[in-house]
């Protein structure tokens, strides 16, 4: 399945998605779950999610203190997080337990700090899809300013065996 990426019909235009469905799609849970919000996906093409950043964060306790900053690996972290909600809900695996697993990551760009305080969005999009790996563009902004963008590739696949 090589597929184009189309402007999506109506019907695919799909959000708000809560926590709860959110938790549904992927495996991730606290501390490592960093999608609070879906605004909108459009299945095969887009999403847009939110990440709301809190001095709660336990990475802030160590990075920096004085001076808290979301490091750069989790904001990368929480567009890949995004990016596999479009991934399973677009094709068709949301809690059929598949996982989204990183295999690249390119052209990563940090231009602003991500400080507590902040409304994290974080929009990808599809660049290539097949059947088990993707090629997603990631772009973070903080009201409308980028703080981080990135070029990723991931494998769906099933989880390891226990």
């Amino acid at each position: 399945m090589n597929e184009t990426v189309d402007a999506g019909a109506p019907n695919d235009d799909l959000g708000p998605f809560d926590i709860a469905r959110i938790m549904a799609a992927l495996p991730h849970r606290y501390p490592m779950l960093l999608v609070d919000r879906v605004a909108r996906l459009t299945r095969d093409r887009s999403i847009t999610a939110i990440k709301a950043v809190t001095i709660n964060e336990q990475f802030f306790q160590g990075h920096f203190p004085g001076r808290p900053i979301m490091p750069g690996v989790l904001i990368v972290e929480a567009m890949a997080q995004a990016a596999g909600i479009l991934a399973v809900e677009s094709l068709g695996l949301a809690g059929s337990g598949k996982l989204v697993y990183f295999m690249a990551i390119d052209g990563a760009k940090f231009r602003k700090p991500v400080e507590p305080g902040v409304l994290l969005q974080l929009d990808v999009e599809f660049v290539q899809k097949r059947s088990s790996v993707c090629k997603f563009a990631g772009r973070a902004t903080i009201d409308g300013q980028l703080a981080a963008e990135a070029n990723f590739t991931a494998m769906i696949a099933d989880p390891p065996k226990a």
